[in-house]
């Protein structure tokens, strides 16, 4: 099993860095770091993550991470990440859905 980051989710995460360090470069840095280290453990777990309630149906999982949502899907030869999201953002009012991507 591998981890394949989808186009939105590169995006999403860049964009958290960039705005971490907009304040702090050295922990906008490390912060990505650790949120694509935590995202590495669905290598050997993929289901560790719970399904994204707000999806309904339909196979999006997420992982939470210091406040952000890695929502993910597993296929059978790899792990999806979809988009990181912070865990204040309302999904159900997204458009289109992040789970919808990749």
């Amino acid at each position: 099993m591998k981890i394949e980051w989808t186009e939105p989710a590169i995006g999403a995460l860049q964009a958290i860095h960039d705005f971490i360090a907009l304040d702090q470069p050295f922990y906008a840095a490390r912060f990505a770091d650790r949120l694509t280290v935590a995202a590495e453990r669905l290598v050997d777990f993929p289901k560790l993550g719970r399904k994204v309630p707000e999806a309904r149906r339909g196979e999006a999982r997420e992982l939470v991470f210091q406040g952000y949502r890695i929502i993910y899907r597993v296929r059978p030869d790899r792990v999806q990440v979809l988009n990181v999201l912070h865990g204040s953002r309302d999904l159900s009012r997204m458009k289109p859905k992040p789970w919808n991507t990749g």
